[in-house]
């Protein structure tokens, strides 16, 4: 459930989506495998999210950047929440949309 929360931090510090779930994920990987399964997907989806605000930012030259950042930044409070009350019930979530890029 850490992992998925401490994606939060990217709110409030540049590229913290990213440094909170890699920091939870590295220290308790090898404790628990769950952490290891879900420290894996929220860094994964953080690193999708990343992505896809680069590219909403390059768009803001053409305008539809604007509103496409602002869905990513909503999509990605959205699912943080989902994933973060899944978790704490227990389950393994999988997010919808999620480059698989560490396995």
């Amino acid at each position: 459930m850490l992992c998925h929360l401490s994606a939060l931090a990217g709110f409030i510090i540049p590229v913290g989506n990213i440094i909170g779930p890699l920091i939870v994920w590295q220290i308790k990987k090898t404790e628990f495998p769950q952490v290891d399964d879900q420290g894996k997907e929220s860094l994964n989806f953080q690193i999708t999210v990343l992505l896809a605000a680069i590219v909403s930012f390059v768009l803001m030259f053409v305008v539809i950047g604007i509103f496409l950042l602002a869905a990513v930044g909503i999509a990605n409070l959205v699912f943080i929440i989902i994933a973060t009350l899944r978790a704490n019930q227990g389950e393994l979530y999988k997010y919808p949309f999620n480059l698989r890029l560490i396995k």
